[in-house]
């Protein structure tokens, strides 16, 4: 597995080794022990997956007491996945890193505890798998509103297009009209050493 270090050194993007013949193909998609030489020491404890139609968008979410790091794929289609550092303190606060995850390029995303994650579909369908270090808790869930002016998040949404939207992440506020008791805190931990290449990917 190749591991790509984007310029929120704290996000990780891994490159499995496929291997495939004429009946299809195998992948590792976890194993604990690489995933540890990377950095990755979260103890992921709930499998999630979600299937989505073209343009839908999910985020941006995040669990405050309960907070999670997230390990994410795409199973089947296409999506425009981002995580952003809401971290307070954190030399990234307000930044984002986008990437492309699909069913052909197998990439996955290593999201640690205190970012805002969503995502886009960019294809007809699309399935979405991740696992999380802790439990869904609905008392801890939180957002922020996917189009926040301030992040400033470069959908790729076509012209003319309204993504379709949960009337949740519809009505979740901006970043900087979120109190800050309700925002995660940049703490101690393993920080990749920074990087100057770009987000997008």
């Amino acid at each position: 597995m190749e591991r790509v270090e984007l310029a929120i050194p704290d996000l990780l993007l891994l490159q499995p080794d496929v291997f495939g013949d004429k009946r299809g193909f195998f992948f590792e998609t976890y194993r604990r022990n690489e995933f540890a030489d990377f950095g990755i020491t979260a103890d992921f404890i709930q499998d999630n997956h979600s299937g989505s139609i073209k343009n839908v968008l999910r985020g941006l979410h995040y669990q405050l007491a309960r907070s999670q790091a997230k390990l994410v794929r795409v199973v089947r289609g296409e999506v425009y996945d981002v995580a952003a550092d809401i971290r307070r303190d954190s030399p990234w606060f307000g930044k984002y890193c986008g990437v492309i995850l699909s069913g052909t390029n197998r990439r996955v995303l290593y999201i640690p505890e205190g970012f805002a994650h969503g995502f886009f579909v960019l294809s007809d369908t699309a399935e979405f798998a991740y696992k999380c270090s802790d439990y869904y808790s609905p008392n801890d869930e939180r957002g922020i509103l996917w189009n926040d002016p301030g992040l400033g998040i470069e959908w790729p949404v076509p012209p003319g297009v309204q993504p379709i939207l949960s009337s949740k992440d519809a009505a979740y506020g901006t970043l900087a009209e979120t109190d800050a008791a309700d925002l995660p805190v940049y703490g101690a931990g393993k920080r990749w050493p920074q990087r100057i290449d770009p987000c997008e990917s």
